[in-house]
């Protein structure tokens, strides 16, 4: 799992063995054959990027051609144990939609997403006057697929409002975690998992 991106590494650890996962916005299936192989998991994927949808199916992995926003609501409840979102809630157009339906498709679910209050960024804002290009957000204010800028806080403020339960958080600076002290400053992204009575 070392070849993982890091979000996607600690989402990975912490996937129980054995279960069913469905990974919005998988991407070319890393994570899917990461969790296939190690830990014994059934996966399914949902991606947007047809090139993305083929990576993953050459890999033997069971992954169709959707959208977040709009394809979701054709999941029925509780189908599976984990509904993962990684680098893809600041994507969608309605991210408060998105999460009600993770946690209804889903026991539990994992989001991960760049902190667009890291002090790099803020940094970037302040001197410079621009929209930060960083190694976590590459692209260009108008060549960015991030349509909503979250940070930590706000993440944290917005499952508070809708009642859901913060079961673990992970801050991460480059690769290695960072602690929750000032976590909105310091970690360039974050991984939460989530709950819902």
């Amino acid at each position: 799992m070392s070849d993982l991106r890091p979000d996607l590494a600690v989402i990975a650890r912490n996937v129980d063995p054995g279960t069913r996962v469905l990974d919005i916005g998988c991407g070319d299936g890393s994570l899917m054959a990461a969790l296939r192989d190690t830990r014994g998991v059934d996966a399914r994927g949902l991606e947007l990027d047809p090139a993305n949808v083929s990576a993953a199916v050459a890999r033997g992995l069971s992954v169709v051609q959707g959208n977040a926003d709009t394809d979701l609501a054709d999941y029925p409840d509780q189908s599976f144990d984990y509904a993962i979102l990684s680098q893809t809630l600041q994507t969608t157009r309605r991210p408060d939609l998105v999460l009600d339906d993770l946690l209804r498709i889903g026991r539990r679910a994992f989001v991960s997403f760049p902190n667009f209050a890291h002090w790099r960024v803020r940094l970037s804002l302040l001197w410079g006057g621009r929209m930060p290009v960083t190694r976590l957000l590459p692209e260009r204010w108008y060549d960015t697929p991030n349509i909503h800028h979250v940070t930590i806080d706000d993440f944290r403020a917005m499952v508070a409002e809708r009642g859901i339960e913060i079961e673990k958080a992970r801050y991460l600076r480059g690769d290695r975690r960072t602690g929750p002290a000032a976590a909105n400053f310091f970690a360039e992204h974050a991984v939460f998992l989530l709950s819902r009575d």
